[in-house]
């Protein structure tokens, strides 16, 4: 029986190059291909895939976040992260995910099936360099809710904006804000959101 996939890219001319390479396989078979990270778990939930690969920057839920709720709904489902982002704090945030794989967009084709094939019999796959980067990366200092604070005034939110949207005080927002300055060691907002960009911690 072919290994089932989902498939979300939203980039239609790399997803429709990873459909058509995926075909190639005898044992593989496309049965669904999405645009954004919140059709994921609807879509999945329809079709029943073996296996998820999900790109990390997607419109409507980013693939990190859209691979914890498929594991949550859908746990016989496997997830493998296809990414052009190897940075060590976005690898550790797919492994807290536990995410089964998670492989770069550059990776020769034939590793793509290969991988897909190792999580399908319950392997883990991750590129030896990014685990060894893994390793020997600091770990992001905010808390979670620091991060997510972050990760809105980072979209562009306002303090006031953020307040409401998590439903918290405005002078809380702000001093989650203060504190993740601080704990980046930035200048200001802006150059934290850059730092914690760089280091793979904002979705």
């Amino acid at each position: 029986m072919a290994i089932r996939l989902l498939l979300a890219e939203d980039m239609n001319m790399v997803r429709g190059a990873l459909v058509a390479l995926l075909s190639l396989e005898d044992d593989m078979e496309v049965v669904a291909e999405l645009a954004r990270g919140d059709q994921i778990v609807p879509t999945a939930l329809d079709c029943r895939p073996d296996v998820a690969i999900i790109d990390i920057d997607l419109p409507g839920l980013d693939g990190l976040n859209a691979a914890a709720r498929l594991r949550e709904k859908l746990p016989e489902c496997r997830t493998l992260i296809l990414t052009s982002l190897g940075r060590p704090g976005t690898v550790r945030r797919a492994l807290t995910a536990q995410v089964n794989g998670y492989l770069l967009k550059d990776a020769p084709p034939h590793e793509l099936a290969d991988a897909i094939r190792r999580v399908v019999a319950g392997q883990r796959v991750i590129d030896p360099q990014l685990a060894l980067d893994v390793w020997g990366s600091a770990e992001n200092p905010m808390t979670e809710r620091e991060t997510e604070v972050l990760r809105l005034a980072a979209e562009g939110l306002e303090a006031g904006e953020i307040a409401k949207q998590l439903q918290l005080a405005r002078g809380t927002v702000r001093n989650y804000l203060t504190s993740a300055v601080t704990k980046l060691l930035a200048r200001n907002r802006v150059d934290a959101i850059r730092i914690a960009r760089d280091a793979g911690w904002l979705p």
